[in-house]
Order: C-alpha cells, then structure tokens, then sequence
C-alpha cells in the first residue's frame, strides 16, 4: 500500500470522510445488538442464536484486521478502502434482504473480514496525511466514527427499526456505505509513489514481533478489564445499585458521550512526549474507575459519573495503544504499519470476547460484586505489561 503525505495546517477532508466510513462499519457492527429481538422473529430463530451475528462480525473482523491486511499489503490504499466500502454496501443489502438466520450469519462474518481490513488501512492512512506531530489526532478523528456510531448511531437505528424494519436500517447502512466509499475515491490521494511496504510474508511475519505483541497483550488486557465488567453492566446497576431502567439508560448515554471525549483526548495524549506515560496513568484511573463500581454501587448518582469516565478512559486507551503499536511497526517492521493497525484491533476484538467470558466465570464462582475486581485486576495487569515493556 502506498499514499501521498498531505501535511497542511488543517486536516485533510480524506480523514473526516474515513471518520465517516468508519461510522457505517461501526453502525453495522453495533446495531444488530439494538435489532437482535426483530431480527430473532423475523428469521424465524431464538435470541440466542441471533445473537451469533455480533459474534460472526467480531470473528471476521478480529481475523481481516491482521492476516486479510498482510495479505493485501502492496495494493494501493485509495482502491482497498473503496473496496472494503464497495463489501460494506453489498452486504447491507444482503442483510436487508436474508432470507434466512444462517445467511445472515455468513454474510456477516464477510462485512466483518472488509472492516477488519478498513480499520487497519484508514488508522495508517490517516497518519501518513498529516505531519508526525499531529498523527494522533488524525487517527482520534478516524476512530471517533466508531465511538459516534455506538453512542447516536445505535439508539438512532433501533428506534428506526422498531418504527419500520430492521431491514430498512441495513439498507439505510448500504446507502450511507456507497456514498462514504464514492468520497473516499475523489478524497483520497492517488499514489505517484512508491512508499517501502513490506512483502505479504513480511508483513505476517510482523505479526509475531515480540514488541508488536505485548503492545497487543496490553490493548487485549485494557479490553478485557472493561468488558468483563461493561458486558454485565445491566445486571450490575438494576440488581447490585437498585436502579431502574431510566437509570440505566442514563448510564449508558453518559459512557456514549463520554467515549467521544475519551477517543479525542487519546489523540492528544498520544502527539505528546510522554505517550506511554499517559497510558500508564489511563490505566491507573481504569483500574481505580473499576474499583469504584465495586465500592460505590449503591450510589446512584455516582454510577452515573464512573459509567461516563469508563467510556471517556477506555476509548483514550484505545487510540493511545494503536498509535503506540504503529509507532513500534515503524520502529521494528517498516512497510507494515497497517497490519500493526490490524493487530491492536484483533487484540481488542479478542479481549472483548474474553471479556465477557470472564465476566461470567467470576459471576458463577463470586457473585455479581466480582466482575468489577476482576476488570481491575486486569487492568494493573496491563499496567505491569506496559511497564516491562517501557524499560527494555
């Protein structure tokens, strides 16, 4: 892959239209969960098993984003982010039009793979347009579609398909998809030159970098101590903090507000010199943030505040950990910048699954109060990580 550097005083109109592509793949991960009972019943399946089309994306998604990302390496970055657009769009309309829950489930995992492969080209793209300086910032505004699609896009899309259809809201996706991928093909520079990208090989082989993979093992481990506890939220604030639905809806619309702040803040932590620092203390307040649940759970208002610090710290974390992974991609493996993108994103896709299976041993063996303790736990984990790492 290769692309021509724009650096200018503003940031380029590419990186706000890969912002709003990143939204369409965002809205077509997240919504199935808001659409999962119309779904069920109209596909004439269980809930359970609908709820195989979150985990076929996140599988696909885990799996383009390094291994489908090496393979295509050396294709210009302009024609693979049009093409992962062109998957998104056809298999909206594919979705809108299944007929059935295992054709759902196929053409899922196939979206999934294209936004594997979308995130990992659009984080790299968007550092090569602007100055090194303000790299960070560029990657928060890429990342900010996901963090605007789970805070608005969902609720919106779940309203209009207990309204209409939740076919209407894929086809609405594919619509917003073509469109998205069409401005990226008169946006997005053409390339005039050959940047060094690593062979398919090669860029596998960065992979199983060990510095590579600890930067991975702590994005992993910051996904892992916020879902073990995020997954569980519901049960935790209505049965353990005695609030009711309005509550919880409460809480959710302040861990969705405050993620947007969180991914903004992490692009500036991460231009500053002391990226890894800011990590280190991202990671201190996750691990005291989780600690507060367990304390204060019967603090309604309180609830409300860590519920809104959660989403501001988890999403800082995760725009520092993948600019920290390109920064080493650049350092140990050059060429191979966007299959370290594609890493941290299998890393967090990973421990977002792990997560949640945690959550729920600890729920069996301790009891609800636990889940919080383990997510901090987990936390100071990765704190220790990132700390071995730091020194070498």
């Amino acid at each position: 892959m290769s692309i021509v550097s724009s650096r200018s005083s503003a940031l380029p109109p590419a990186i706000y239209l890969l912002s709003l592509c990143s939204f369409a793949f965002g809205l077509c991960e997240f919504i199935a969960a808001g659409l999962l009972s119309p779904m069920a019943r109209d596909l004439h399946a269980s809930v359970a098993a609908a709820g195989g089309a979150i985990a076929a994306y996140a599988l696909g998604a885990a799996i383009g984003a390094p291994v489908l990302t090496a393979m295509l390496a050396r294709h210009p970055t302009r024609q693979l982010l049009v093409a992962t657009m062109a998957v998104l769009a056809a298999g909206s309309v594919a979705m809108a039009q299944a007929p059935a829950l295992g054709a759902l489930l196929g053409v899922r995992f196939v979206v999934g793979l294209a936004h594997g492969v979308f995130m990992a080209v659009a984080s790299h793209a968007a550092t090569s347009l602007v100055d090194p300086s303000r790299a960070g910032r560029a990657l928060s505004i890429v990342w900010l579609g996901l963090t605007l699609a789970l805070a608005g896009g969902v609720p919106l899309g779940t309203w209009l398909g207990a309204i209409s259809s939740w076919r209407w809201v894929f086809a609405a996706i594919g619509v917003l998809a073509l469109c998205g991928g069409a401005g990226l093909h008169f946006a997005m520079p053409a390339a005039r030159q050959e940047a060094i990208v690593a062979s398919p090989l090669a860029s596998l082989r960065a992979i199983l970098q060990p510095p590579l993979l600890l930067a991975a093992g702590v994005a992993a481990l910051v996904s892992v101590a916020t879902f073990s506890f995020f997954t569980y939220l519901s049960p935790f604030l209505l049965q353990l903090g005695g609030l009711d639905a309005g509550w919880l809806g409460a809480a959710m619309l302040c861990f969705g507000v405050c993620a947007i702040g969180g991914n903004l803040l992490g692009g500036h932590c991460a231009d500053g010199a002391r990226a890894d620092g800011s990590a280190m203390l991202a990671l201190a307040a996750l691990a005291l943030n989780l600690l507060g649940f367990y304390v204060l759970r019967a603090q309604p208002l309180l609830m409300l505040a860590l519920c809104g610090t959660l989403g501001l710290l988890f999403f800082a974390l995760v725009t520092l950990s993948t600019m920290r992974l390109l920064r080493l991609a650049q350092q140990h493996c050059p060429g191979s910048d966007a299959v370290a993108a594609g890493l941290n994103i299998a890393a967090f896709n990973a421990g977002t699954a792990a997560g949640g299976a945690l959550g729920g041993v600890l729920i069996v063996a301790n009891g609800l109060p636990s889940i919080a303790i383990g997510g901090a736990l987990a936390a100071l984990l990765a704190m220790l990580l990132l700390c071995s790492q730091s020194k070498k």
